[in-house]
């Protein structure tokens, strides 16, 4: 199994969060990662998850360990080439 990387983007595959995509925003050790949707924009809170309940998309986004939702969502504009709004 390979580690997750802070930057990567993933779909959750467990729990109340399937199927929306977060990103990695630190590893806590080989089992666990803290990801973030951000949750104005996919609805994905800042939690930490086990690594068998992602499954990584193959896209990355340049962020620090540790960035804001703020940097977050700076990142997934820069990747998408377009502002990203908040749904509603």
């Amino acid at each position: 199994m390979s580690v997750m990387e802070v930057g990567s983007v993933c779909v959750k595959k467990m729990g109340r969060e399937k199927g929306r995509k977060c990103v990695v925003v630190d590893v806590v050790d080989k089992n666990y990662v803290l990801v973030t949707g951000p949750k104005s924009l996919t609805g994905v809170k800042r939690r930490r998850v086990n690594v068998k309940h992602l499954d990584p998309t193959g896209e990355t986004v340049k962020i620090k360990k540790g960035a804001s939702d703020e940097e977050v969502q700076k990142a997934l504009e820069k990747l998408l080439g377009k502002t990203v709004k908040e749904p509603g």
